[in-house]
C-alpha cells in the first residue's frame, strides 16, 4: 500500500473513531484496541500495550496520544499528525458550534437521553478491551501480584500517574534484581523541559493569551482528560475569568461531546475570546501532545530491548490495564442504577462478547437509541 493510501486510511479510521468515541479515554482505547489490533492488525497486542504504558507516563490526553502514536506505526511521522488531527477534529468542530449557540443564544440541546444509553454501552467495550488487554499483560504470577495493588490503589483512591509510576518501578526494579544476568541499562536519561508560563490576572485577555494559557495547561496536565477540570479552575475560575455555572456548562459539553474530553478547551476559548480563541484554546491544548508523542515513539521499541527497561513497561503495561479496570468498577457503580441501563448493558454483551462480533461503533449507536426510547416507557 502507498504513503498516501495509507495515510488516507488513518484518516478515515481516526475520523471515525473521533465521531462516535464516546465514554472517556478507557473506552476510546478500547475502541482504538478493536479497530487498528483486532480488525486492521497494524500492531500486536504486545506493542499497543507497550504504547499504552508508555503513552501513560507523559503528559497529556492519553487516548489523544494513542492515536498518534498508532497513526505512526502505520503511516510514520506524517501520520502521527494525519491521526491526531482526525480524531481531534469532529470534537472541536461540534464543540466550537455547541459554544456559538451557547454564547449567542444562552441555551445547549438535550442529549441526556442519549447519553443514559451510550453509558452501558461503553462500559461493555471497556470490558471487552481489558479481557484482551489483560491476556497479553498477564505474563506471570508477579504481573498479576503488581496488577492487584494498582487496581486496589486506584479504587482507595490515590491518583492513577502514582500508581502507574509505583508499579512500574516495583515491579521493574523485582525483575531486574531476580534477573540472573543483567542487561543493557540505560546510562542516562535527558530531561524532557515542560513549557511553563507564569500565571497572571488576566483582565483583558487576548488570543496570544489564551493560547499561551492552554499551553501551559496542557504541558503539565497528567492522567485522564477529567484531571483538566482542576486545572481549568485554577487558571480560571479563581482568576475571574470564567464563572462556576460557565465552566460546569463547559464540562457538560465535554462529556457529552464524542472524541477527547479536552475538546472542553474549545468551548472555554470561544467563551473568552470568540472565534479566534476558540482556535487559540485548542491549538494550545493539543500541541504538546504532539510534540510529546513525536519525541517518545521513536524511543519505544529501545525500552523494549532494553531489559531493565522492558521489565519497567511489562509492569506499566498490566497497571494500565488495572487502572482501566478500576475506571471500569467506578463507571459501573454509578451507570447501573436502573432497570433500562441495566438492560442496554445485557444487550451490549451479547453484541460484544456474542458468536458474531458487532462492530463497537454499532454497540455505541444501538445503545443511544435505547437510552432515547427508554424515556417513552412508563416505568
Amino acid at each position: 500500500m502507498s504513503s498516501n493510501s495509507k495515510l488516507k486510511e488513518v484518516a478515515l479510521v481516526f475520523f471515525k473513531l473521533g465521531c462516535f468515541a464516546f465514554g472517556g479515554p478507557a473506552a476510546h482505547i478500547a475502541m482504538m484496541e478493536d479497530e487498528v489490533v483486532t480488525k486492521r492488525k497494524w500492531m500486536t497486542r504486545d506493542h499497543y500495550l507497550d504504547l499504552i504504558g508508555a503513552t501513560n507516563l507523559i503528559p497529556g490526553p492519553n487516548s489523544t496520544e494513542m492515536t498518534m502514536h498508532c497513526g505512526h506505526e502505520r503511516a510514520g511521522k506524517k501520520g502521527l499528525f494525519v491521526a491526531g488531527i482526525s480524531f481531534i477534529f469532529p470534537a472541536v468542530f461540534i464543540t466550537g458550534l455547541l459554544a456559538y449557540l451557547y454564547v449567542n443564544y444562552g441555551t445547549l440541546p438535550e442529549v441526556a437521553p442519549f447519553i443514559k444509553g451510550i453509558q452501558p454501552a461503553v462500559l461493555v467495550i471497556i470490558a471487552s478491551a481489558i479481557l484482551k488487554l489483560g491476556k497479553k499483560a498477564l505474563k506471570n504470577w508477579e504481573l498479576a501480584i503488581i496488577g492487584i495493588l494498582v487496581l486496589a490503589a486506584s479504587l482507595l483512591g490515590i491518583h492513577e500517574v502514582v500508581a502507574l509510576l509505583i508499579g512500574g518501578l516495583l515491579g521493574g526494579l523485582y525483575f531486574f534484581l531476580k534477573s540472573k544476568t543483567r542487561g543493557k541499562t540505560l546510562s542516562s536519561v535527558a530531561p524532557l523541559l515542560l513549557p511553563f508560563f507564569t500565571s497572571e490576572t488576566l483582565t483583558h485577555i487576548g488570543t496570544l493569551k489564551i493560547f499561551l494559557t492552554f499551553l501551559k495547561v496542557g504541558s503539565i496536565l497528567y492522567g485522564s482528560g477529567y484531571v483538566l477540570f482542576a486545572y481549568l479552575d485554577a487558571e480560571l475560575v479563581a482568576t475571574g475569568l470564567l464563572s462556576n455555572a460557565e465552566l460546569l456548562d463547559a464540562i457538560g459539553i465535554g462529556q457529552f461531546t464524542p472524541g477527547p474530553v479536552l475538546s472542553t478547551a474549545t468551548f472555554i476559548g470561544y467563551q473568552l475570546g470568540g472565534f479566534w480563541g476558540c482556535i487559540a484554546a485548542t491549538a494550545g491544548m493539543f500541541l504538546p501532545s504532539f510534540l510529546f508523542v513525536l519525541i517518545l515513539n521513536p524511543f519505544i521499541p529501545n525500552m523494549r530491548k532494553s531489559r531493565i527497561l522492558g521489565y519497567f513497561l511489562d509492569s506499566v503495561n498490566v497497571a494500565a490495564v488495572a487502572v482501566m479496570l478500576a475506571v471500569l468498577v467506578t463507571m459501573s457503580s454509578a451507570t447501573l442504577i436502573d432497570w433500562q441501563s441495566i438492560l442496554i448493558a445485557i444487550v451490549s454483551i451479547l453484541f460484544v462478547f456474542g458468536p458474531k462480533k458487532i462492530s463497537v461503533i454499532w454497540v455505541i449507536i444501538m445503545g443511544a437509541v435505547l437510552g432515547y426510547l427508554g424515556i417513552f416507557l412508563p416505568f
